[in-house]
């Protein structure tokens, strides 16, 4: 006789299916990427990414009538949930629960979470950045949570610590690579109806072949470190990976393709069906 599930535990399984849905909402590029991981990965990885979109939309997708007070205020209150969660394992807040029992069998601390945080308040109280607030914000937005997955992909591992030292600076090049893509694809965006600049030393008005090559120059810099610690990478985790960095580094090559006018005013996108053949060779290869 099949046994019914423990009232926390169908309360846990809850939480790993908002999260779930989460990414498939959101992110068509990283849900297709995630499905390669391994069944017992791929739960952690959807609870992180949940975690950090739900912050990011905060800031990002304010209510109607909203202002940044009232977005400030959300966001900490979430953070505080998130230190609550880490230390009881417990949240009335599904997504914030799924995250914290990742956080707390993966070994994600408030040293990768803080930092992440931080740079989402950044989002509400600057519009432009210099040289130091955008390598600040890049590490909080993004290789942060690179680092935060690469907990998840070597908990099974003999030695976790000693892997995670050892991919930890290809993980950090990985999201950096992810998070200033982004940022160039979204420039258009970004500008128009959020008023922000993230490039450093950057005029989006006069945005020229050269700034997009400079930029895109340091991007494929990111890529190509990144992609030697993809390799390294357990089984469990190779193959999604792989097929990440592969749609990011298309993304980037036709970003170099496309005339700046052109970038200065809408979003490039990656087809869906050549995502499907980046993921389809991704599987072939195994992530080799």
């Amino acid at each position: 006789m099949k046994q019914e599930p423990a009232p926390y535990e169908m309360y846990d399984a809850v939480a790993d299916a908002v999260a779930d849905l989460v990414i498939r909402r959101y992110s068509t590029s990283f849900g297709l990427a995630s499905r390669l991981l391994a069944g017992d990965v791929r739960p952690h990885v959807r609870n992180v990414y949940a975690m950090v979109r739900v912050a990011d939309e905060l800031v990002d997708a304010p209510r109607p009538g909203g202002d940044a007070a009232h977005q400030s205020a959300l966001l900490t209150v979430m953070h505080d949930d998130v230190h609550a969660a880490l230390r009881t394992g417990h949240s009335a807040n599904l997504v914030v629960h799924a995250f914290a029992r990742t956080a707390r069998h993966c070994g994600i601390g408030v040293d990768l979470v803080d930092p992440f945080f931080a740079s989402m308040r950044m989002d509400l109280e600057r519009a432009e950045h210099d040289a130091a607030s955008f390598d600040e914000y890049v590490y909080g937005s993004a290789e942060v949570v690179g680092l935060m997955c690469l907990r998840a992909f070597v908990v099974d591992e003999p030695d976790p610590p000693a892997r995670y030292e050892q991919l930890c600076h290809g993980a950090r090049r990985l999201g950096a690579a992810f998070q200033k893509v982004n940022f160039l694809r979204d420039l258009a965006e970004d500008h128009h109806d959020l008023g922000r600049s993230y490039f450093p030393d950057f005029d989006v008005a006069h945005f020229d072949a050269r700034d997009r090559d400079r930029l895109l120059d340091d991007i494929e810099a990111d890529l190509a470190v990144a992609a030697r610690a993809v390799q390294e990478l357990p089984v469990s985790s190779r193959r999604a990976v792989a097929a990440a960095h592969a749609l990011f580094a298309e993304l980037a090559q036709r970003l170099r393709r496309t005339p700046p006018s052109v970038i200065r005013e809408q979003r490039v996108r990656v087809p869906a069906s050549r995502k499907a053949q980046i993921i389809a060779r991704a599987v072939a290869r195994g992530g080799a």
